[in-house]
């Protein structure tokens, strides 16, 4: 599996390290006045004011680095330790060490880590070379394990459909079940479309089979914790074809599988004694003679017919089937996470996925843990009001509910396919970002996997 640089967080408190001073700008002339002359003058002449995310290396009277200052703005408490972290990408090779740093070091050895991040795949990429000393009182071994995971959450991602369709994506979730002993078994063929007849319809006319994949880990006894993540390895809309440019992307329609597998790969990491199952559907979802059609009507695994609306709302029929597998475990907490809508990203944008859920308490407790890891969520509600939506003339259900509330009702369909659950929680994510950020790069994106990961272990460690 990916594995993020280690050495770029070292256990090795280094004498010589620079230190990186963090300065407001209310500070600065201070601050100014405890440097020696050579070094005043120089951070003076950069310009430094100690405006947000501004930084001066300082040179000492050999001409090596001394140490850093970076600008913490008005406000310190405010200072994004993303931001911070960013330093990684920016600075001159050496060996750094955060010094009275106001933000959260975790978050800022964990940024550093983030930012570095380069997709090398198909061509070389310089990579940084800026080492952290691991600060004092963080948990080095978490803060790889998290890096680790979005790293090969990331690489799943933005490996295109040629290298990344069914059985590569299948292959990647038997890698991670090797490295962490977990058990794993896949179904496919005359199986597949008697037991999931959804899942098979959606990737029958493919050239790569559908599937899907179902790895299972830890202790007999442990709560139920099951994830469910959107394997749609690319999907060109079916018959109900997308336009080239909604097609370019659409190599990402699988971040929901990348997302559980990461956080799959953190719990297993961290030893969380829960018994955890993931389930992928994993298709693609392509045209051919035997593609299924707008007006079919399929049989579900649950028993429930589904009128086809539209071949590009495709997904949802997937997880549908997924879901009913996992609903009959009747686990404490079953998670989906898929690229389901267009319309949660009309709604919030890339950067903020909404999640559903019924339950209020635990709603709380994900949107204070997103919160805590700046891993940003926002809920929106299972509106039982739009259920009528989904209502077809000639079948149990519709997969789509009509031009209003499309995030909304794509959530009512696939709760219709969960009952037995203790708690559900659907999560809509786009696993992409557009414009790089502090932490993170351009390209594919865990999202919520370390909100997630901050509940699960607060629940069951």
């Amino acid at each position: 599996m990916p594995q993020t640089d280690r050495f770029l967080l070292t256990t090795r408190q280094a004498a010589k390290a620079a230190p990186i001073n963090v300065v407001s700008s209310t500070q600065c002339d201070e601050y100014f006045k405890r440097l020696p002359a050579e070094q005043r003058n120089w951070a003076k002449a950069q310009g430094f004011t100690g405006r947000a995310d501004s930084f001066v290396v300082l040179p000492d009277t050999d001409g090596k680095i001394a140490s850093v200052i970076y600008g913490a703005g008005s406000d310190p408490d405010k200072l994004d330790p993303f931001a911070l972290g960013a330093l990684s990408s920016k600075l001159p090779a050496g060996v750094y060490a955060l010094s009275g740093c106001p933000a959260d070091p975790h978050l800022v050895a964990l940024g550093w880590l983030l930012d570095a991040y380069r997709f090398d795949r198909y061509h070389e990429v310089s990579a940084p070379a800026a080492i952290l000393a691991c600060p004092q009182g963080v948990n080095r071994a978490d803060v790889l394990r998290i890096a680790d995971a979005v790293r090969l959450t990331r690489d799943l991602i933005n490996t295109p459909t040629s290298d990344m369709g069914p059985a590569e994506l299948e292959n990647a979730a038997r890698n991670l079940a090797r490295d962490h002993k977990a058990k794993i078994k896949v179904v496919t063929g005359k199986i597949l479309q008697r037991d999931f007849p959804m899942i098979h319809a959606v990737g029958r006319a493919s050239a790569s089979p559908p599937r899907l994949i179902d790895l299972s880990w830890g202790h007999a006894r442990g709560k139920r914790v099951t994830l469910v993540g959107k394997g749609v390895c690319f999907d060109t809309g079916g018959l109900d074809i997308k336009p080239s440019a909604s097609m370019l992307l659409m190599k990402k329609d699988m971040a929901g599988a990348a997302n559980v597998l990461g956080l799959a790969d953190i719990v297993m990491s961290a030893g969380l004694p829960v018994r955890l199952r993931v389930l992928i559907p994993a298709v693609e979802n392509s045209i051919s003679g035997n593609a299924f059609r707008p007006g079919d009507i399929l049989r579900s695994r649950k028993g429930l017919s589904v009128e086809v609306g539209n071949t590009d709302a495709e997904g949802r029929l997937v997880l549908a089937d997924a879901l009913s597998l996992a609903d009959q475990e009747k686990p404490e907490l079953l998670i989906d996470m898929a690229t389901l809508t267009g319309a949660a990203r009309v709604a919030l944008g890339p950067d903020l996925p909404p999640f559903y859920c019924d339950d209020d308490e635990l709603a709380d407790e994900i949107t204070a843990h997103a919160c805590l890891a700046r891993d940003p969520l926002w809920r929106l509600p299972f509106w039982d009001g739009y259920e009528t939506m989904l209502d077809s003339k000639v079948a149990d259900v519709n997969n789509v509910g009509g031009g209003f509330a499309g995030s909304v009702t794509a959530g009512l369909f696939l709760r219709r396919f969960v009952g037995a659950a203790a708690n559900y929680v659907h999560m809509d994510i786009y696993g992409w970002t557009p414009t790089a950020k502090p932490g993170k790069p351009y390209g594919g994106e865990a999202q919520g996997i370390r909100t997630l990961y901050s509940l699960l272990r607060q629940r069951y460690a």
